[in-house]
């Protein structure tokens, strides 16, 4: 079968590689599309702790059940929450598996979906909708992290909201946001590809090239703050504004991944008696959630760039640099 494979730093190769064979109580899938995640380009680069060459990438992918039975017949549209836990460990026992203390995933862990078939565990099967557009399908998985980020905040519908970085789970988290009512969804981008497509989507964007952050959100605020800020960039510079732009009493969540200590203004979340949360991956009905959320009134095949398989060295180039592209899918069947 064909596949896309990691076979080094800065080196991924699309090539025929052997099908797999399914064990007792897992899924073959047909693929139809697959993404690029911001783990992927680790991988890609050679920097992630735990992807090994040779690897199929791709934990974002929908696609059709082969193997089928009485409960998930063949043809079956599905996508997969790719995340694999350990069953033992307190985050696990206490019904928080996505939290695993040794959470694995597939595309980084073993075998992913860039290929024309993938098998997984028959409980990370999500069924799709028999008009859901397959290529949507693949954008179940990241649009899930922005549905996970935004219920663990204390949202409410005319909440005025700031989110940092227009990429792909920034775009996720807004968006949900405005679906569920905000009042004004303030983006902070600096990239003009990304600030005009947020504009386009509907949303207030303000860039710090041009202006000051702070004096915008205020004005917009009437001088009181944002409810929530959500922190979907992971930028020192950003880590060191988030305190000053959230009301008294309001929320700030780490949404993205910071790789080093970073300076906060922690003096801030006394003085203001601020909440800080955390968010990680989703849990499965935030995949059920977020297949409601594509089907209704918003653009989100605006941010889909559609390539073959064979296109995979460009994929991940043009994905690195961000300056064109917001997610990138491969499409391996209708």
């Amino acid at each position: 079968m064909k596949a896309i494979i990691y076979k080094g730093p800065n080196n991924v190769v699309c090539e025929q590689t052997s099908k797999p064979s399914v064990n007792e109580n897992e899924v073959l899938i047909k693929v139809s599309h697959a993404g690029i995640c911001g783990s992927d380009l680790n991988i890609y680069l050679g920097v992630h702790p735990r992807a090994k060459a040779p690897l199929v990438l791709g934990h974002e992918f929908s696609g059709y059940v082969v193997n089928g039975d009485e409960q998930l017949p063949t043809g079956t549209k599905v996508c997969v929450r790719p995340l694999i836990s350990c069953g033992q460990c307190s985050a696990c026992q206490s019904g928080n598996s996505h939290v695993c203390k040794t959470l694995k995933l597939y595309g980084i862990d073993t075998a992913g979906g860039m290929a024309e078939y993938v098998k997984v565990d028959k409980s990370k099967i999500h069924i799709l909708p028999d008009d859901f557009p397959m290529d949507l399908g693949a954008f179940v998985e990241p649009l899930a992290v922005g549905i996970h980020a935004v219920s663990r905040t204390p949202f409410k519908v005319g909440d005025s909201v700031v989110v940092f970085g227009a990429g792909t789970i920034g775009l996720c988290v807004a968006s949900v946001l405005k679906l569920a009512g905000a009042k004004q969804v303030i983006v902070i981008e600096t990239n003009d590809f990304r600030i005009n497509l947020a504009k386009e989507l509907g949303f207030i964007v303000i860039n710090p090239k041009q202006e000051d952050v702070l004096t915008a959100i205020l004005k917009l605020t009437n001088h009181i703050g944002a409810d929530i800020v959500y922190d979907c960039a992971a930028h020192p510079s950003v880590a060191l504004q988030l305190t000053d732009l959230v009301k008294v009493q309001g929320t700030i969540e780490i949404v993205g991944s910071y790789k080093k200590p970073t300076e906060f203004k922690l003096l801030d979340i006394e003085f203001k008696e601020l909440t800080i949360i955390g968010t990680r991956v989703y849990e499965a009905r935030d995949f059920e959630t977020a297949i409601k959320f594509i089907q209704q009134d918003f653009p989100y095949k605006k941010l889909l760039t559609i390539l073959t398989p064979e296109e995979a060295k460009q994929g991940f180039a043009n994905a690195l640099t961000g300056e064109n592209v917001i997610k990138t899918l491969f499409k391996f069947a209708d």
